[in-house]
């Protein structure tokens, strides 16, 4: 796996130290959005401004995108290929379960953002969707 996180991070135009490389690497093993306490719970012997410098980093250089599920922490998830610099491609919603939290990037599903008829200028969409994950759910059928 140290391959593909070097791989990622050489070709974002970020240094692969031995912070970014665990930050990464927490987001390719959860498939779900963090949040910097998340990060700091699984990588407890960072130091938060580490982590969260990182997280911003990522943001910036096109490896994670912000999604804002209404939880009022700021959570982050990893960007399709596609994300460049200062150029998020996040065109898609996000899915927060109601039981457990947890938020995915429901990447399937494309949101067309039409060009507004006025002078406004869109920089960010945020499209969410809450319910029960699959998890969740059958756990809820097992009762």
């Amino acid at each position: 796996m140290n391959s593909k996180i070097i791989e990622t991070l050489e070709s974002k135009n970020v240094k692969p130290t031995p912070m970014r490389m665990l930050v990464l690497e927490q987001f390719l093993k959860t498939k779900h959005a963090q949040t910097l306490s998340n990060l700091e719970k699984d990588l407890s012997h960072s130091d938060r401004i580490t982590v969260y410098r990182t997280l911003k980093t990522f943001v910036k250089q096109g490896i994670l995108h912000t999604v804002e599920d209404g939880s009022g922490a700021t959570k982050y998830a990893l960007c399709p290929d596609e994300c460049v610099k200062g150029h998020h491609l996040d065109t898609h919603p996000h899915f927060s379960c109601l039981k457990c939290g947890d938020t995915f990037c429901l990447e399937d599903f494309n949101i067309m953002i039409p060009e507004p008829k006025t002078s406004l200028e869109v920089h960010e969409v945020h499209v969410s969707l809450k319910g029960l994950c699959v998890s969740c759910k059958e756990k809820e059928e097992v009762i």
